[in-house]
């Protein structure tokens, strides 16, 4: 299997009247991800204190893209930013809760309910 190479967009939305940095992935998260994911995470500015990870498009992910995952949501809570996530497939669901990532994010069915839990 050829790996699909790790795209991420960056895009501000308004989530009601509060802005959110919305990391749009696509591709395969593996090792081979980690200028793409950290690098990404890194241009992101402090001042963002919002942001949701869409894995909607994410075709694969293994143990080493789960790792730089859990390195940028630790990332993430060091300077206070608040992640919310979505569009993972349930098996992923299911890892992402086995390995303790939902101590620093919650994941949601949609965009919608991401963005809907800042204001709650």
């Amino acid at each position: 299997m050829q790996e699909k190479v790790t795209q991420v967009k960056m895009e501000e939305v308004r989530c009601g009247e509060l802005p959110v940095m919305v990391l749009r992935f696509a591709g395969d998260i593996t090792s081979a991800s980690q200028a793409a994911v950290m690098g990404t995470y890194q241009g992101i500015s402090d001042k963002a204190k919002r942001i949701v990870l869409d894995f909607s498009a994410v075709d694969y992910l293994n143990s080493s893209g789960i790792a730089l995952v859990i390195q940028m949501l630790i990332a993430a809570n060091k300077t206070g930013q608040v992640i919310q996530t979505f569009g993972l497939k349930p098996h992923f669901q299911k890892v992402f809760t086995m390995v303790g990532i939902t101590k620093y994010t919650t994941i949601h069915t949609d965009e919608k309910t991401a963005c809907g839990a800042f204001s709650s």
